[in-house]
Parts: C-alpha cells; structure tokens; sequence
C-alpha cells in the first residue's frame, strides 16, 4: 500500500476513494492502538475539525475509532488547526486531530494528527499508524471510551493564549482579515478585537461550501481592495484551518510569508530573542530572503518544503522561528505548530510598538522575481534524467543571478517548477521552459 500520509497528514476528495469515514474509522481506532501499546492508559484525543460539509462525517467516524478503541474524545467543533495542537499540549491529552484540508477547495478534506504534548507525529509513528490499519485493539463494556464535554472552554483557553503572546496595545489600528470561510471565521475578528485593533472581517460567514472559494490566503484580491476601501493599515489574510497567515499593506500590495518571516526574525533579533541569531525557512524561500538575513547578522537554516520539517530543524536546534513562505509560521516560544493567528498578531504588534507601517517594515527584504509553474502530472517526473538534464542547464545559465528549484508536491499530483530570476520575464521564460519538459 502506498504511504498514505504527505507533508500534512492524508489529504483528499473526501468521501472519494480514499478519504473515506471507514479511513478516518480505522485511522483513529490504529492511532489508538499505536499510543495503548506505548503503555498509556485510555488515552485523551483532541479533536477539530475546519467548516466543510464533510467534516461532521468525518469526526463521527474519527470519535467511533477512538472510542472503540478506549480512548475518550473531546470534540472542539470547528477551530484552527492549532488550536488543536494547544489544547493536546495543554489539555492532558495524548493524541489530536485535525479534519481539515487546509487552503484546498471545499470538496477535498484531511485526517491530521497531533502526539503528546501537541507536536505532529513523526515520520515512523505515522507510518506504524498505516501498518496497523485494519488490527485495531477494541475494547467492550465499561473500558469503552466516552464523548467529554468542555469544548468551548479550551476554545477560550486558547483565545487567551493568543492574546498573551501581544506585547503592546494595538490602540485601534486599522486591520481588514479575511477569514477565507474557514476554521477562524468566529475566531479571528474576535481575538483580533480583543487585542485592541479595529477589525473588519470579509469571508467569515464560516460558510464551510465556499470555504477557500476565491479568498484567503491563496486568493488575496478581495482583501487588497477591501484594505483600500476602507482605509486600513494592513490586511491579514488566514486559509481554511487558520494556520497560514499572508499580508497585505495599506496600498494594497501583498506582502507574503518570507516577508513577514524576515520582520519578525528582525524583531526577534533587536530584542535578542532570536536564539542562536538563526531563522529556519524552506528551500522555497524567495533567495531576497535570504541575502536580507545575512545582511541583517541573521543565519538562515533552510529544510524541505512544509512546516513539519522547519518545526523539527527548530526542535533540533533549539531555535525560536521559522517559516515558509506560503504564510505558515513557527513561533516556538509560544506554539507547537504553524498558527496564523499567532503570526497576526505578532505582525500588528510589531506595527504598534515601532509605529512603523506594514509595507516599511516589510521593506527589510527586497524579493526577487519568482515564478512557480505547477505542472498536473506523476511526480516521478521530478526525478526524469531528461528533467534534470534540463534543469542542471537552466541553472549554469543563470549563475548567481537567480535559481531553480523542481520538487514533487507533497498533497497532490504535481510537480511544482520554482525559478528565480534577475527579471520576472527571464524567470518566466525559464519556468516555461523547464514546465514544457516535465509536461513531456
């Protein structure tokens, strides 16, 4: 059988040929299985879920594995994905789980997990979960797990959480967020509200049929007009399940996750909070980024793409930030996981405390042309010796001036062409040129 975890959990067409209520059934009933035969006696599981029409579906054959299993479930109902790291880590729970896609289109959902102390599971736990699809250990009578009430105080638990992590008033600022229909529709404007900004939210029906439907953080048109509209300082923009946050300055243009990676790592830095003067970022990370860092007495410690792998380079490290540039970021200090909210928050307090604009403190940074071409294809290609002939070419044209990369997506059937360049039409030509090979 194939692996079934990606970057993030198992992703998919919810209730297609995968992702199916007997998956997520026998998903919660081995991951049970997995912590019961680690020595833990009926463990606590955590679980959230983002608004899509699938996901009730999807929980009630997440709490019947659990609970067959021996497990008792504490149902958050809908929150961001790291809410459900928070309370794991907090609530005396050995397991969380996430039903969420993220920012992929409403039809589409995920099975992701949180171990003890609320960090995602490793690479062998996840794949000792696979292996134990289908043998789960059920248990009858009085040691059948319950349903615990309680939800909505660890939801405000960890509201307060995020409001402790703001240093300074945000007196009223002006902040558009758009919700993108998702897990922090009801969430987001509030907190934000409570930090002392003045807020005006878009998209936060929490809609779960048209989450992620022209909005958030991967469709940030309509927060750049709404920015301009209303007059505001900035707009934040989170996906589905809230652990992405994007930008937008007070002209409206885009300020994205390396960006606001870099003015936090500088914050960090004056304040000597940034342990071992070192930032963790992707191998996606816009190469202005990086030269910024350097330039700025930061080192930059680069992974493979998703935040799982920054958070593990931090762990081993002992290091405080990291990021991509999609808008996931890692503040160690006060989360276990990427958390949009956290990220927001931290952005408005920067602004409060220099009184400097957005777009100056994104300014730290200048981004060189990036263009990323996604080719619908096996992502075996990625790995074609004709693909990298051609790559390795590309790449000694265009010497210190810029870069390629070509990777495999780790959620769907793609291969994603990244290329860098001194100009955008010279990053574009290349980017073609190199999609038209992997294409064949």
């Amino acid at each position: 059988m194939a692996r079934l975890f990606g970057t993030d959990g198992v992703r998919g067409l919810a209730n297609g040929e995968v992702l199916t209520p007997e998956l997520s059934l026998a998903l919660a009933a081995s991951a049970a299985t997995v912590l019961l035969e680690a020595g833990t006696p009926r463990p606590r599981v955590v679980i959230g879920r983002d608004p899509r029409p699938s996901g009730q579906m999807l929980e009630a054959a997440a709490v019947a594995g659990f609970t067959s299993a021996g497990c008792d479930v504490l149902l958050l109902g809908v929150v961001p994905t790291p809410a459900v790291a928070h309370v794991t880590a907090g609530g005396g729970a050995q397991l969380g789980l996430m039903i969420s896609a993220s920012h992929n289109a409403m039809p589409d959902n995920g099975l992701k997990l949180f171990g003890e102390g609320g960090w995602k599971l490793p690479d062998a736990v996840e794949d000792a979960v696979q292996a134990g699809l289908g043998q789960p250990r059920r248990v009858t009578g009085a040691a059948v797990g319950r349903v615990l009430a309680g939800g909505a105080q660890f939801r405000e638990r960890y509201a307060a959480h995020l409001l402790e992590s703001a240093r300074t008033p945000l007196a009223g600022l002006a902040v558009v967020v758009d919700c993108a229909q998702g897990a922090a529709s009801a969430l987001a404007p509030e907190v934000y509200r409570r930090a002392g900004a003045h807020v005006v939210a878009i998209h936060a029906d929490g809609d779960g049929e048209r989450i992620n439907d022209g909005c958030g953080a991967t469709h940030l048109e309509q927060l750049q007009a709404a920015v301009v509209e209303h007059g505001a300082a900035l707009g934040l923009a989170h996906d589905g399940d809230a652990d992405r946050c994007l930008a937008v300055d007070a002209t409206g243009a885009v300020v994205d996750g390396d960006q606001l990676l870099a003015l936090l790592a500088v914050a960090l830095h004056e304040r000597g909070e940034l342990t071992g003067d070192t930032v963790v970022a992707t191998v996606m990370s816009n190469l202005g980024f990086v030269r910024a860092m350097r330039a700025a007495g930061i080192e930059v410690l680069q992974t493979a793409v998703g935040d799982r792998y920054v958070l593990e380079a931090m762990r081993e490290r002992g290091l405080a930030l990291g990021g991509e540039q999609s808008g996931h970021t890692v503040q160690l200090a006060h989360a276990t996981t990427g958390d949009g909210l956290l990220t927001g928050l931290a952005v408005l307090d920067r602004m409060a405390s220099t009184g400097r604009s957005l777009a100056d403190l994104a300014a730290v940074m200048t981004r060189l042309p990036q263009v990323l071409v996604n080719v619908r294809t096996d992502r075996s290609r990625a790995q074609d010796p004709a693909v990298l002939a051609a790559v390795a070419r590309q790449e000694a044209d265009l010497g210190d001036a810029g870069r390629v990369l070509l990777r495999p997506s780790g959620t769907e059937a793609l291969v994603r062409v990244m290329v860098e360049a001194d100009t955008e039409q010279r990053a574009r030509e290349v980017a073609d040129a190199l999609a038209a090979v992997v294409a064949g």
